[in-house]
């Protein structure tokens, strides 16, 4: 059963930074340009009572980078595999600069060849790792360090969706490599934009020893049975948002999420309930 238990949580500017690229998977908020492109939001921004002398130059650029600037607060488990749950403040921001280069919650991204339909891509992010501090029952286990993330993506958009494969490595923490298989579609209705997708997510030995093994020392520790936690298919996830376009640049955007731990993951004796679900609610601004 999940517990109804609501811990406030006062995240370290590191972390605060973390969460304004990375997407966790692990229950990630995401503004994608696609959603708030050029035809979507407004024209020019406003400029009555605007030091346009002094400011004009960078607003405009800032407006023809599509650029969106936002905070929130994410309702999700304490770690991945959690059955407790905490309020967590999300800084955002997202960026269309120029053609090729795109930055949102996950990383920095930069379309390498755009084609009929299909864009490949190379991504660099960052992934958070996990502390034995965030919940009782990871006393003993140690922390997951932090580290570096770089990879790809192939996408294929056609009309309102897109299907897409991408694979990360984290450089540093756990070494992992993990793989994502999904599909998005999204769809504007007046002031509002309604979006939503599936995907899927592999990973290798590194990953998900790191994330859901328990070594013998480990155990001692923690008083967790010793596990071993092999590669393959980690977990699904559904999502659905709306975003609602309340004036020309002020937006809110809701979002629900659900994942569910399968294989390895899911027997693991860290993981206290292997469904996974958050909400996020943010306000952003789009110049």
């Amino acid at each position: 059963m999940l517990s109804s238990k609501i811990t406030p949580h006062r995240p370290s500017p590191v972390a605060l930074l973390a969460m304004a690229f990375v997407a966790a998977t692990s229950i990630a908020v995401e503004t994608r340009a696609a959603d708030l492109d050029e035809h979507d939001a407004v024209a020019a921004p406003p400029t009555e009572g605007f030091d346009n002398g002094r400011f004009g130059g960078i607003r405009q650029k800032l407006h023809d980078w599509n650029v969106v600037v936002g905070a929130g607060v994410m309702y999700a488990p304490k770690f991945e595999g959690s059955d407790e749950f905490e309020v967590r403040p999300i800084p955002v921001i997202s960026a269309r600069i120029g053609d090729r280069v795109s930055i949102d919650p996950t990383g920095l991204a930069v379309d390498l060849l755009r084609s009929n339909g299909f864009t490949l891509s190379v991504k660099g992010g960052y992934e958070m790792g996990r502390s034995e501090d965030d919940s009782d029952h990871l006393r003993g286990l140690g922390d997951v360090d932090a580290g570096g993330v770089i990879g790809g993506k192939l996408s294929y958009e056609f009309g309102p969706a897109e299907l897409y494969a991408s694979i990360d490595k984290t450089i540093g923490g756990s070494d992992g490599l993990t793989g994502k298989i999904g599909a998005n579609v999204s769809q504007r209705y007046d002031r509002f934009i309604l979006s939503a997708g599936a995907s899927a997510t592999i990973a290798d030995d590194n990953h998900m020893e790191s994330y859901f093994g328990v070594t013998s020392e480990q155990s001692a520790r923690s008083g967790l049975s010793e596990y071993e936690a092999g590669a393959g298919l980690k977990r699904f996830d559904i999502e659905a948002s709306v975003t609602y376009m309340a004036t020309e640049n002020w937006l809110i955007r809701g979002q629900a999420e659900v994942g569910f731990l399968t294989g390895d993951a899911a027997d693991s004796p860290i993981v206290e309930d292997d469904v996974q679900p958050s909400a996020m609610l943010m306000i952003g601004y789009k110049f």
